[in-house]
């Protein structure tokens, strides 16, 4: 499995990990993936979201249900 969110694209970054005496060394860094149950199409599926995308589907979920309210 690709570490990918399924909802930003969100992938890995990669750079230089830096010593007290500045040696470059190859470093990778990965997205906070989440696996989440949602329902896609009235069907239950388990995607990888990253924890950002989480928060931001949360939050527009509560503004959803009040607007519907």
């Amino acid at each position: 499995m690709s570490r990918v969110c399924a909802v930003s694209g969100k992938k890995p970054m990669s750079g230089n990990a830096r010593s007290h005496s500045l040696r470059a060394t190859r470093r990778k860094w990965s997205p906070n993936l989440q696996k989440v149950h949602v329902i896609i199409d009235g069907k239950p599926q388990t995607i990888k979201v990253s924890a950002r995308a989480l928060r931001t589907m949360k939050g527009n979920a509560k503004k959803a249900t009040k607007a519907a309210e």
